[in-house]
């Protein structure tokens, strides 16, 4: 398939740092694995090599000891009493402290550099350049929508990162919910500049945002009733804390934290969301249908740049549009085939709603049905963690759990996500199940759905890569979306060849995900390229895969609020696949599959292009041996 697009997927590709959501090597020592050592250690390392990964690590801690909150992603607990700075002057000097940093990159001499440290040299440099010059996008994004925003990234955060280990611990989660109002002022002001540059998000999005940000505030102590998520989330910790023997946290300092941390409830994340809402519903009055950013100003620019930062291409809207058309057909022929081999006496679109509607496909919608979903999805997380040795020689440290999706945030959230784990790998990567709906999360689909957030994939490939050694930080934490979602998406087809998919409407389920990341680039690029509506957007999913239609309402409001992501997913499989077909037609028997995913893997995220000079080396290497 990709054979007529080669040239354009070789040209010039250009660096994407991922922040995603929601969120790839060695866990082994060099001298452990022998194909990273070959990458860190080649040759020893020359002093400037040497001034030059202490430039990385620099940069690296300079930039997340600018960010309380990339600190707690990380598991660290420095200024985990704060909020990120959201103000422009923050973002001005950021911008202005990057450039510094490039300039002084630049006095490096590439040509005294080890291979390696030329690779993270190159990737830097690109990195730095980009993020200098898409600052003049730094308002055409959307700080609050339905996906993520800080009116719902606050709550995650709390529960799911901070974490309560002592009691100067539970006294920087009271100071973090002291610090909301002057993080929502910075937000609120921030929307404002977004208004004036006329970027107010469609009408769909604010009852969303509003839902979500009531819900937050509802339950004790806001309300009557059960405590809410937050109020339940520090109780539990603390709870845990006044038991562990270590602790020595007496009854009275519970009963103090519990009531500083209720009064902070009430006093401070009560009145913030309360203002924040309020704004919100004001501006709900000027939104508008107007769906795609060929709204905003110079909004086809910034949709070109953003294809390219996503897919790390220089692909063009059209044409991106048009390998999905082509990728549709091809995968409705292969649904045919499984339609005809279970004998169903219908067409392709009778199938659908067939998979759509029978209920034997579904789980129920009451908590043992969810406790079922989570449990079994758990189950072929830990099945396939049995036949990893077969696809793989490198396989991740850090532990994996299997989560719902809060209540507070399921009703908007996506279908699936992940969060990877902690620096230190003892905060587990947690793949999240949205069980709000139950009929967006058929039985069909849960194979492929767990082994893409899970188990080979972005656990794989995001644990391994935080785990690498001899790399640098910002290759550790970073990110290209279509390297990573690629990756995810490989991860769903890659299984198959190793007993998987054994139930043919299992298949059909994964061979439905890859049809809904196909319709995704005529989606996106139609809605931003085209001005498709919102409406046609919906209608697209609906005729053209068995998904819930609930499934594309969301997705099409996905593909509005964060333009080109969603086309990373499909670029970036058909690009590994691509890769891997190359390298089995020209190494022949020398083709090892566990070596081509370790060579795929162990530099970390990688542009397509890069990836795909590596993997030529490396079959050169082989071809040699």
């Amino acid at each position: 398939m990709l054979k007529s697009y080669s040239a354009a997927l070789s040209a010039a590709f250009l660096l994407s740092a991922c922040n995603q959501s929601a969120d790839q090597i060695s866990s082994q020592t060099p001298e452990s694995n022998p194909s990273v050592a070959q990458e860190v250690s080649a040759a020893p390392q020359t002093s400037e090599s040497e001034r030059a990964n202490a430039f990385f690590e620099r940069v690296f801690e300079e930039s997340v000891a600018r960010s309380p909150e990339t600190l707690t992603r990380l598991g660290r607990k420095d200024r985990a009493n704060e909020w990120n700075d959201l103000s422009e002057a923050h973002a001005n000097e950021s911008i202005e402290i990057t450039k510094k940093q490039l300039a002084e990159l630049k006095t490096i001499d590439r040509s005294k550099l080890d291979n390696a440290t030329t690779l993270s040299y190159d990737l830097l440099i690109q990195s730095m350049e980009e993020d200098i010059a898409d600052n003049k996008w730094r308002l055409y994004n959307y700080p609050v929508n339905q996906m993520f925003g800080r009116h719902s990234g606050v709550v995650s955060l709390l529960i799911n990162q901070h974490r309560i280990d002592d009691i100067k611990d539970a006294e920087n989660y009271i100071a973090r919910l002291n610090g909301i109002p002057s993080l929502f002022d910075q937000l609120i002001t921030n929307i404002d500049a977004r208004t004036a540059a006329n970027i107010i998000p469609p009408k769909f999005v604010f009852p969303h945002v509003i839902r979500d940000s009531n819900n937050i505030i509802t339950g004790a102590p806001f309300t009557e009733g059960e405590p809410s998520a937050l109020l339940a989330d520090f109780s539990k910790k603390v709870d845990a804390l006044a038991t562990k023997e270590s602790s020595n946290v007496s009854d009275a300092e519970k009963t103090a934290l519990m009531e500083a941390a209720t009064a902070a409830l009430s006093n401070s994340v009560k009145p913030a969301y309360e203002k924040l809402v309020a704004h919100l519903t004001k501006l709900e009055t000027k939104a508008t249908t107007d769906d795609g950013v060929w709204k905003w100003k110079d909004g086809d620019e910034f949709f070109n740049v953003a294809l390219k930062r996503t897919t790390t291409t220089d692909l063009s809207s059209d044409q991106i549009h048009e390998i999905g058309l082509k990728e549709v057909e091809r995968i409705h022929g292969e649904m045919r085939a499984i339609k005809d081999a279970v004998k169903f006496d219908g067409d392709l679109n009778a199938f659908m709603q067939f998979m759509r509607n029978d209920e034997r496909f579904y789980y129920d919608s009451d908590q043992a049905g969810k406790d079922r979903y989570l449990s079994e999805a758990t189950t072929l997380i830990d099945d396939m963690k049995g036949k990893l040795d077969a696809m793989f020689i490198t396989k991740p440290k850090a532990d994996l759990n299997v989560k719902a999706v809060e209540a507070f945030r399921e009703q908007s959230a996506g279908k699936a996500f992940y969060q990877r784990p902690s620096e230190d790998g003892t905060r587990p990567g947690l793949y999240y199940a949205n069980l709000y709906d139950m009929k967006a999360m058929p039985s069909y689909q849960m194979e492929a759905l767990a082994y893409h957030e899970g188990i080979p994939g972005h656990h794989m490939q995001l644990a391994i890569q935080q785990e690498l050694t001899g790399v640098p930080k910002f290759r550790r934490f970073g990110g290209y979306t279509a390297y990573t979602e690629g990756w995810g998406l490989y991860s769903e087809y890659l299984p198959k060849e190793f007993g998987a998919y054994q139930d043919p409407y299992s298949d059909f389920g994964r061979l439905a995900m890859e049809l809904w990341r196909a319709c995704r680039l005529v989606v996106d690029t139609g809605i931003h390229s085209k001005k498709w509506t919102r409406e046609q957007g919906i209608a697209y999913y609906t005729d053209n895969t068995p998904n819930a239609v609930s499934d594309g309402v969301k997705m099409v409001e996905r593909h509005i609020v964060m333009p080109s992501q969603a086309t990373a997913y499909k670029i970036g499989m058909l690009k590994i696949l691509e890769l891997r077909s190359g390298a089995k037609e020209q190494l022949g028997e020398k083709f090892d599959i566990r070596e081509y995913h370790d060579e795929i893997l162990k530099y970390g995220p990688l542009p397509l292009n890069v990836l795909e000079a590596k993997v030529d080396s490396w079959i050169s290497s082989k071809l040699a041996g």
